[in-house]
């Protein structure tokens, strides 16, 4: 969809209650919608912001997607033990028993809400696509940990919750098939696992299998206030483009406006937006954003180009009195 580095971590750092994209994560969206509509011959604004909106609340359709692959997983352990049954050739494999009765797992499987939520949305890629959850089914038995696990007498439900764990860090989240998958299907998921990933890890950690409510589908609404700033933030660049590509005069005295790489153009653009007609984002926060963006985004220098774009701009703009923050923008 766009050009640059694309970051593939894993995880997020940080710890958060809901299923929420940060602001950071919202400007990669509007800055891969924009680089978009630059692209695009037919530049229609509502059409991309549209995609946005739709890109944003894609975000839930990735976390269902992934529960009903560990549903998968429960339902091919309960097929592999029938079959063995039926086919009578040696003992069983107690090991498959195990994850049948893993009580983190079977809470989620048997999920009334999810099994619900996965045939309204129509979610059949693992009914489709069988192979991905027989490979990280076997990749789970043949693991030293589901093995240390599978020779417990009675494990807890501690026992059971953290082999589950393992099993999503170490082999779900990690395996570049599966990732590779999920993009081919869906371009939009590239920038939203790390969110989802530690969204499901924080969940694995607190189901309570006596409690329904404990496996969270949180309401995701493209009118809450981040999302709509994001809206703001893709609309205020494509229809004042002119005017933010006219602050760059003079600021790249080694480069011409038009040699600037296509993303780096987009941050700073974005970024200035941000110091002109956003007043309660502060400075420091727009600086370090854009900058952290251009890092997995963009070249190698890019992020110390931006910075001293920005730098520059931010003391010019200030001591002409054009910075009007308020509010927490003061901060």
């Amino acid at each position: 969809m766009f050009a640059g580095i694309q970051s593939k971590a894993v995880f997020l750092l940080y710890d958060f209650e809901y299923l929420m994209l940060t602001r950071r994560h919202l400007r990669i969206k509007v800055m891969q919608s924009l680089y978009s509509f630059f692209q695009n011959e037919e530049n229609d604004l509502n059409k991309h912001v549209s995609f946005f909106k739709e890109s944003f609340l894609n975000t839930f359709s990735l976390y269902i997607t992934i529960l009903s692959f560990l549903k998968s997983i429960h339902e091919y352990a309960q097929q592999h033990i029938l079959l063995q049954k039926e086919l009578r050739n040696g003992p069983l494999d107690n090991k498959s028993r195990y994850l049948v009765s893993n009580k983190i797992l079977s809470f989620i499987s048997g999920h009334r809400v999810l099994g619900n939520t996965i045939k309204e949305r129509k979610i059949k890629y693992w009914e489709l696509d069988f192979e991905y959850v027989k490979t990280a089914f076997k990749d789970l038995m043949e693991s030293e940990s589901f093995i240390t696990y599978s020779k417990l007498e009675n494990p807890t439900i501690n026992q059971d919750r953290e082999i589950l764990i393992f099993f999503f860090k170490e082999i779900i989240a990690v395996s570049e098939v599966f990732y590779e998958y999920m993009e081919d299907h869906e371009l939009t998921w590239i920038d939203d696992f790390p969110v989802v990933n530690t969204f499901i890890l924080k969940i694995l950690n607190k189901i309570d299998p006596n409690d329904i409510n404990s496996l969270h589908f949180p309401k995701m609404s493209s009118s809450e206030e981040d999302p709509q700033f994001a809206v703001a933030l893709l609309e205020k660049v494509v229809v004042k483009n002119d005017e933010l590509k006219s602050e760059l005069e003079g600021r790249t005295p080694n480069w011409d406006s038009d040699r600037i790489a296509l993303i780096d153009a987009i941050l700073i653009k974005m970024a200035t937006a941000e110091l002109l007609h956003f007043p309660t984002i502060p400075t420091k926060v727009t600086m370090n954003e854009y900058i952290e963006i251009s890092k997995d985004y963009s070249t190698p220098k890019s992020n110390i180009f931006i910075n001293g774009i920005l730098d520059k701009m931010i003391k010019d703009f200030n001591k002409n009195g054009r910075l009007n923050k308020t509010g927490r923008g003061l901060l």
